[in-house]
């Protein structure tokens, strides 16, 4: 079978698992969805989802879903403060729990994600990827991937970057199994979520050379 053949059949078939695994979990992730909704109109306030544009796949913007982390706190010049202080204490849990990522399995059905591959990254992060760390949007962004289980935020942006890479050339049916694993692994232990002293990961600024 030719490459190209091969590759349309591999996203054809990661496409339909994504659809059944959704579905399949519904009726665990509505009730569940509605009550993390439900605390965070609660402590954190409305509105409750946070939407923003993301490059997926051959970097085309899409709008992410998730559960609000943190509060529109400003300083006296309007200007929003630092993540790490405007991030609330349930904002804090939900993001260690990965709850707050919940909102994305809307994303998935509607083809924009899947739930295994490269994490959507900031717009802003586009004009700054080397020609190898753009490769990353050669395949469409997940809920998890191989950087999110080998360190998450405990790596280096460079050690992502190469992560993510190495999974657009090694990806399979197997592989996303065993990512999907893992990940239930590193969240019940919740492992990878700070970097460093932050509980937030820096902002990437481009190669350093």
């Amino acid at each position: 079978m030719p490459r190209s053949s091969r590759k349309g059949v591999r996203r054809f078939t990661k496409r339909v698992f994504d659809i059944v695994a959704v579905v399949v979990s519904a009726p665990l992730l509505i009730p569940l969805g509605l009550a993390v909704a439900a605390v965070v109109r609660w402590k954190v306030g409305t509105p409750v989802l946070f939407r923003q544009k993301r490059p997926g796949r051959d970097a085309v913007l899409f709008e992410i879903l998730k559960f609000r982390t943190m509060t529109d706190r400003r300083d006296a010049k309007g200007e929003l403060l630092p993540d790490a202080e405007r991030l609330t204490r349930v904002g804090a849990w939900m993001r260690q729990t990965s709850l707050d990522e919940l909102p994305e399995f809307i994303n998935v059905l509607r083809g924009e994600m899947s739930l295994v591959g490269p994490r959507p990254l900031l717009v802003e992060y586009l004009p700054l990827y080397t020609i190898q760390q753009a490769r990353r949007h050669e395949v469409r962004p997940g809920l998890t991937g191989w950087a999110q289980v080998k360190g998450r935020n405990e790596l280096t942006w460079e050690q992502k970057f190469e992560l993510d890479t190495w999974y657009v050339d090694n990806q399979s049916f197997w592989l996303d199994l065993r990512i999907l694993l893992l990940t239930v692994v590193k969240v019940l232990k919740r492992e990878g979520i700070a970097h460093g002293d932050s509980s937030t990961m820096p902002r990437f600024t481009g190669r350093k050379d």
